[in-house]
């Protein structure tokens, strides 16, 4: 399979099944959260793989009901133009899903890295 022809469809339903892999204990604790596919970083670099978009656990406050969601987007072209095959996008996707999601819980790179979630 040409990864590089990976459509929006296909892209958003291996996003799932990877979310769908995740550890209940990384995933349990989401409240308010959606998950995007876009094709690219508003800036349209290809640089970006994913981005939570949000206020994260620790900051979270009087944060409550009629919030709307936080975001956790995952950019298709940029995931495509890093990998060779479908096993390293699958790969790819699945640390970057980590990696926003412990972004949500207020989580550093550095603490990321401790916890071995990146």
């Amino acid at each position: 399979m040409d990864v590089g022809a990976i459509g929006e469809d296909e892209f958003e339903r291996l996003v799932v099944a990877e979310l769908d892999l995740l550890p209940d204990d990384m995933v349990d604790g989401l409240e308010n959260v959606a998950f995007v596919v876009e094709d690219r970083p508003d800036d349209g670099t290809l640089d970006l793989l994913g981005l939570y978009d949000g206020v994260d656990l620790t900051r979270r406050g009087d944060y409550g009901f009629g919030e709307l969601p936080d975001r956790i987007i995952l950019y298709r072209e940029p995931h495509l133009a890093a990998v060779e095959s479908l096993d390293e996008l699958r790969d790819e996707i699945h640390v970057t899903l980590v990696h926003e999601i412990g972004h949500y819980y207020g989580f550093d790179d550095d603490r990321l890295h401790e916890l071995g979630w990146a």
